[in-house]
């Protein structure tokens, strides 16, 4: 961005682009962080040149120029002033992280896990917001400082979030309020109402009071503002793992560098993103590829556990059936013998009659829940029949995916090939291109040497020119005196 002095012949600047331009400005340390489109730009404040020119084209816009620039350089020390710029700062570093953050999502087409850099800048950037100005809470081990507190109220506006509030105390491996609070952030932007919440969260400023300074940023209007910039984040899907992750002992910095425009960087941008989407595609089909075929192997280990458990329940089948005919077989025996003692003993003693009819009832028990078992086994087999079937279709249709995605990743494949082959090329031609440039160079140095003998041969001729000039007026003006002297 320009300095404020203006040159002498270019038109002075109005009093709205100044303030717009001080709007886009975020202070940092001893440099101008300025807001250009979508990037930032860096300047030290030392360079930038607050006085007007002597004799300005028009008074009047000068005369509101200075008084802006007494409002920009107003006393550092004053807290007011410190508060106003430091909220200005994070509204204009969460436009950013959350605009950039939208763009990286869309152009990767994929849901975003904690390692992907732009979302954990993104948590880094609403963690400073929501710890500005924060209270500080004497404990016994000193004052503490955490936004922990307010998030906690969310569940008494919005019952939605009890949900998660309860599952963040409930995580293991949280021990700090801090930790607390990034993981709630997580789990309320994979619940996709991470906007909502905080809306209703700065909608009661008299809760809040109790844990913010009055010209904190969740105080006043960037708040509101930033809670309205949270809406576009319920179009990317993300998915965390809360229990291996140490949240606690995080130390959130934000990383200017990611959002620093670099203008040599510019000119390759579109090949070189060509290419790192297509190494993203071909990592993903290669990751999902390694994942099919890891439950294309649990679904034949699980194939081979039913083929063996469906042999074993073959042979007790076998087994039962067999038992079962022979029990039939003791049946028929019993039943002929029973009833010839039956006819024999019509005439013996009670005792007899009823000990053959106990036995019979015990070998009547004992056929039934043998029957029993065989039903049981014959539903049990029939049973793992059907689940052996599915299994075998569902490794079908795993085969058939997986080979679609063998066919997509040598297509991939394929384009990258070409577009590296591409690359060469143009490699070849820029090279070719400064080599020729170079010998137009050193013909151009030989054309200007030439040039400049030549010149300097022009005026050795030209001083012979004037010295033959001069003897012949010599000449003329002795041949002029001799001509009398002989009349």
């Amino acid at each position: 961005m320009s300095a404020l002095t203006p040159p002498t012949d270019m038109p002075t600047p109005t009093t709205d682009k100044i303030t717009q331009a001080a709007m886009e400005t975020i202070y940092l340390c001893k440099f101008r962080v300025s807001m250009d489109g979508e990037w930032l730009c860096l300047r030290e404040l030392d360079d930038i040149s607050l006085t007007p020119d002597p004799e300005p084209t028009h008074e009047d816009s000068w005369e509101d120029l200075t008084d802006l620039v007494e409002q920009v350089r107003a006393d550092p020390e004053d807290p007011n002033y410190l508060m106003a710029n430091e909220r200005m700062n994070l509204m204009n570093m969460a436009k950013l992280s959350i605009k950039g953050l939208i763009e990286s999502a869309l152009n990767l087409g994929r849901t975003l896990d904690s390692d992907y850099a732009p979302l954990q800048q993104f948590f880094v950037v609403m963690e400073h917001c929501l710890k500005h100005g924060l209270k500080a809470k004497k404990t016994f081990l000193g004052q503490n400082k955490s936004f922990w507190g307010p998030l906690e109220l969310v569940e008494k506006l919005v019952p939605e979030a009890a949900e998660i509030t309860a599952s963040v105390k409930d995580l293991p491996g949280l021990k700090t309020p801090v930790g607390r609070g990034r993981a709630w952030l997580r789990l309320a932007l994979m619940q996709k109402k991470l906007s909502e919440y905080m809306k209703a969260l700065i909608n009661k400023k008299e809760l809040l009071s109790e844990f913010y300074e009055a010209n904190a940023l969740m105080m006043e209007e960037e708040g509101a503002i930033i809670a309205g910039l949270l809406v576009g984040l319920n179009v990317i899907d993300a998915n965390f793992c809360m229990k291996g992750e140490d949240l606690d002992s995080q130390v959130g910095v934000i990383d200017f560098s990611m959002y620093l425009k670099d203008g040599n960087s510019s000119k390759g941008s579109e090949g070189d993103g060509q290419i790192t989407a297509i190494l993203d595609q071909k990592n993903y089909v290669e990751e999902l590829n390694r994942h099919l075929n890891a439950t294309v192997n649990n679904l034949q280990t699980k194939v081979d556990l039913l083929e063996k458990s469906n042999t074993k329940l073959t042979e007790e089948l076998a087994v039962a059936n067999n038992r079962i005919i022979t029990l039939q077989e003791e049946m028929e025996r019993v039943k002929e013998e029973s009833s010839y003692l039956l006819e024999s003993n019509r005439k013996g003693p009670k005792q007899d009659r009823t000990a053959e009819g106990q036995a019979l009832s015990e070998a009547r028990k004992h056929l039934k829940e043998e029957t029993q078992l065989r039903l049981d086994v014959e539903k049990e087999l029939e049973l793992q029949i059907s689940m052996r079937q599915e299994m075998e279709l569902a490794m079908k249709m795993l085969e058939k995916d997986v080979c679609e995605k063998q066919d997509a990743l040598v297509s991939l494949r394929q384009q990258l090939d070409d577009l590296r082959a591409l690359k060469h090329e143009l490699a070849f031609k820029l090279q070719s291109s400064d080599l020729g440039v170079k010998q137009k160079s050193e013909l151009n140095s030989r054309l200007e040497e030439k040039t400049n003998q030549m010149a300097a041969t022009i005026k050795q001729l030209e001083q012979s020119e004037k010295d033959l000039v001069k003897q012949a007026k010599t000449l003329n003006s002795a041949a002029n005196k001799l001509i009398p002297k002989h009349h």
